[in-house]
């Protein structure tokens, strides 16, 4: 029968120095073997030489949105004051989870930039399109048909020709798809 799964988190003392030597995922402070990270305590052992203990990740880790990244988002919804957004990719890799985040309607333009706070699935990101790249990239009129960018502020029903303003994106050509 396999020995029980023991979980560990960050900064949990595993064992002292006597007791088996350091692996991956983990550090060492005081004479003790602490975890550096969530996950699974493994201890191997070869030729009757202490364990080495290490930490292990699951298979898959969580992608997080971080400071600086480029996300995509689906606005869920918006109000006079700011929009509600679900974060789908960072960069160009789709996340697991979805994450929520906000982008305030002073952060639209060029005013602050950097505005995003982390945190874990539950939190709420500050999000920002102030610099030319960001902004809006795939719009749906109220008739539901997709709008097409006819500047850097409007875009334009192909279909009823009505315009809205909206803050387009500058869509970098490296991340288009062809």
């Amino acid at each position: 029968m396999a020995p029980p799964v023991r979980y560990c988190i960050p900064g949990e003392r595993l064992c002292n120095l006597e007791e088996g030597s350091p692996g991956s995922g983990t550090y060492t402070r005081h004479g003790y073997i602490f975890s550096s990270l969530a996950g699974c305590l493994m201890k191997s052992s070869e030729n009757g030489a202490l364990p080495v203990v290490s930490v292990v990740r699951e298979t898959e880790s969580q992608l997080l949105p971080d400071v600086g990244a480029i996300v995509t988002c689906k606005v869920s919804s918006i109000n006079s004051r700011f929009a509600k957004v679900h974060i789908l990719y960072v960069g160009s890799m789709p996340l697991k989870n979805s994450f929520r985040g906000t982008i305030r309607k002073e952060d639209v333009r060029a005013t602050e930039k950097d505005k995003i706070s982390l945190g874990d699935a539950q939190s709420n990101y500050l999000l920002t399109t102030a610099e030319n790249e960001l902004g809006v990239v795939v719009a749906h009129s109220e008739s539901g048909i997709q709008m097409v960018p006819i500047s850097w502020c409007e875009m334009q029903c192909p279909k009823t020709h009505t315009k809205e303003f909206r803050k387009v994106a500058r869509v970098q050509p490296e991340f288009l798809q062809t």
